[in-house]
């Protein structure tokens, strides 16, 4: 079951990714820069905004759910192991005044 989680958290990821790379910001061509409203994007002017709004939600929205239960699940099958398990403990006499 973690496994399928790491799995389906790496491909989330990689989504948010590109999907955060394809947006463009507010007037960002050129066209914006003198304040024309025209773009360049496949979608229109405000479609794109949109669908990859919506599609930076729902991919972060998985993001965090698959971050959470992961935390969970490793958390409940590593429960008796600690940081320092395998270290050996040496303990030190305190100095005479």
């Amino acid at each position: 079951m973690v496994y399928l989680v790491v799995i389906l958290h790496v491909v989330v990821s990689l989504f948010l990714i590109g999907v955060v790379l394809l947006q463009q910001g507010k007037s960002a061509d050129l066209a914006g820069a003198f304040g024309g409203q025209g773009s360049q994007t496949a979608f229109g002017p405000r479609g794109a905004a949109n669908l990859l709004t919506k599609l930076t939600t729902y991919s972060a929205i998985c993001f965090m759910l698959t971050s959470i239960s992961l935390t969970i699940m490793l958390a409940r099958a590593n429960s008796d192991h600690s940081v320092l398990s395998g270290t050996k403990t040496t303990q030190t006499t305190p100095a005479k005044k």
